[in-house]
Formats: C-alpha cells, structure tokens, sequence
C-alpha cells in the first residue's frame, strides 16, 4: 500500500483537477473512470491531506476491494468502474482519481466535487492550498535526502563488502602459493630416492 501512495504523490502533486462537479448535499453521485483497465484503484485527495485510497475495483464478476470497511456505506462501483457516492457530504467532497497501477502507472483525468452552494475560494483556501504544497514540497525534499543518504550507506556497505571479500581471496592464493611452493621444494629423504 505504501507503494501506492508514493507513486500517488508523484502523480497527482502537481496535477489541478479536470473537471468540476456540483452536487447538492445528500445526493448520490456517480464518476466515470475514463481509464479502460480491468482493475483500478479509487483516490479520493482532499487538501491538504494526503491520497486515499478507498477501493480497489475489478470487471465483474469480482466485488471491489475496500481499503477501510467503513468506505462500503458511501461508495460502490457500477459496470466499468464507476464510482458512487451515497448520500453525499461535506466528507465525501475532494478530488476523485481512478489509477491503474503497473509500469507505467496511469491516472485518469480528475473529477472535483463539490455543492452547489459553495462559494468561491477565499483567500484563507487559497493559503491552505499554498501551505499543501508547500507542506508537500519539503516532504519530498526529505524523502530524496534520506534515499540518497541510504543509497549511499548501502554503496559504501558494498564496497566494504568487496574490499573485504578480496582480501579473503588475496589471503587464499597466496596460501595456496606458500603451500604449492613448500611441496616442490621439499627435501627429498636420500634412503627413498635410492642413493
């Protein structure tokens, strides 16, 4: 799963939702995946907390994977991976993904909901969505620190590794040197050769 969420982060951190969609509160709600895959990954990104992953669909005849059992009261996936949302509410607003993991990962274009009633951003959304970024941004800082600093106590352990590994090896030729040099050089006994 954490594979997941990292692969979410590169993907969705810079990408701005595609389209908006209005709701009124306690509605039901349906989004298209506009991905034509036998299994995706639901993603639910609500500002400024990080990717969610809610279930994960399959063509039928298979039911849904649900990362958390409570998410089974709200969505469910119809034919072709659509996603619906019951009895909508302020919990269920955000940006809705539908991902298919692999190499390449692809992600769909996003959907935004939100009500009917709301109003424009102001300029305290505004800020919490630059703090999200900015929040964001430094945590990949840290991560690419902390890999390169593992990346390079694992070249050094490597090296270690080798270094020592070949003066094991130096250690044994020159054994077998010493021990082939002492057989070939070895007196013989004048009673045995027959002088």
């Amino acid at each position: 799963m954490k594979i997941i969420q990292l692969q979410l982060y590169v993907l969705i951190c810079c990408r701005a939702a595609v389209s908006d969609q209005l709701n009124d509160s306690g509605s039901n709600v349906t989004i298209n995946c506009d991905l034509d895959e036998n299994e995706v990954y639901w993603i639910l990104l609500k500002t400024p907390d990080p990717p969610t992953v809610i279930l994960r669909s399959f063509l039928p005849p298979i039911s849904p994977f649900y990362t958390n059992n409570a998410f089974r009261k709200k969505y469910s996936v119809q034919f072709k991976h659509r996603l619906v949302i019951n009895n909508v509410t302020a919990d269920e607003l955000g940006v809705y993904y539908c991902m298919k993991t692999g190499t390449p990962p692809k992600l769909s274009n996003s959907t935004r909901l939100h009500f009917t009633e709301s109003t424009p951003l102001t300029e305290c959304h505004n800020h919490t969505a630059v703090e999200f970024i900015n929040q964001n941004q430094t945590q990949w800082q840290i991560m690419i620190i902390i890999s390169g600093l593992m990346n390079g106590l694992l070249l050094i352990l490597l090296i270690a590794f080798a270094v020592r590994k070949t003066e094991r090896l130096e250690k044994h030729i020159y054994n077998a040197d010493l021990l082939l040099t002492k057989v070939m050089y070895q007196p013989q006994d004048p009673i045995q050769s027959g002088c």
